[in-house]
């Protein structure tokens, strides 16, 4: 059986750190952007607990609009789309394309699973030039739940074919990674600055500091 790799998308191939010029413009605080994101994981994390279902662009724009709320900022009509139009061109971490390329060379499967909805994701791969290296893009709206809910990964298994024991997720987001070893995937953690692991979760079963190591761990193992 081939290889089975499965990538999330957002933070672990595509940097965030693109946004920062609109929040330092809209909050006057580059860090702002850090708090927008973790409340957009937090609201879809909620929807799914709650059993309802947003697609993650309407969390996001949701989620900036409390963030504002809150700091008390009034947006201007344009930023919620200057926002929008930067996550659909969100540039590559330094370590992704080679890295990308080294699983496609060994015949490895690979594939992106995002709680974006499949044609940003597609659009987002695509602007970042890394799309050709991907056999499938996923998304969580063919179940209408967020990772790190086990049917995401189910039904990720179930699209590729292979068993769920058979893929290895790859994000920098320790919760993505525990919700997937629960579903039964073997799990690798891409320490990303800031990103740590959480001592109550069972270990994964790779973490390293960049992709070039979890790549090596990945074609070795």
């Amino acid at each position: 059986m081939r290889r089975t790799v499965v990538f999330d998308v957002n933070e672990t191939l595509l940097d965030l750190r693109a946004l920062d010029v609109h929040f330092a413009r809209i909050f006057g605080d580059a860090t702002a952007r850090t708090e927008w994101f973790w409340l957009v994981l937090r609201n879809a994390l909620t929807l799914t607990v709650t059993r309802d279902y947003h697609d993650f662009v309407a969390v996001g724009r949701a989620s900036l609009q409390m963030v504002a709320e809150a700091k008390d900022v009034v947006l201007a009509p344009n930023d919620l789309e200057a926002v929008a139009a930067t996550m659909a061109s969100l540039p590559p971490h330094g370590d992704v394309d080679r890295n990308l390329a080294r699983l496609a060379t060994a015949g490895t499967t690979v594939a992106a699973l995002t709680n974006s909805p499949r044609p940003l994701a597609v659009t987002q791969l695509t602007n970042a030039g890394i799309i050709d290296h991907f056999n499938e893009i996923l998304s969580v709206d063919t179940v209408e739940r967020f990772k790190p809910a086990a049917d995401v990964y189910e039904s990720a298994a179930a699209r590729l074919q292979v068993p769920v024991d058979a893929m290895t997720m790859v994000a920098a987001h320790d919760w993505d990674i525990a919700g997937a070893m629960r579903a039964g995937t073997r799990g690798a953690f891409v320490q990303r600055p800031g990103m740590v692991w959480n001592p109550l979760y069972p270990p994964p079963d790779i973490s390293e500091p960049d992709l070039d190591k979890v790549v090596d761990r990945i074609l070795s193992g």
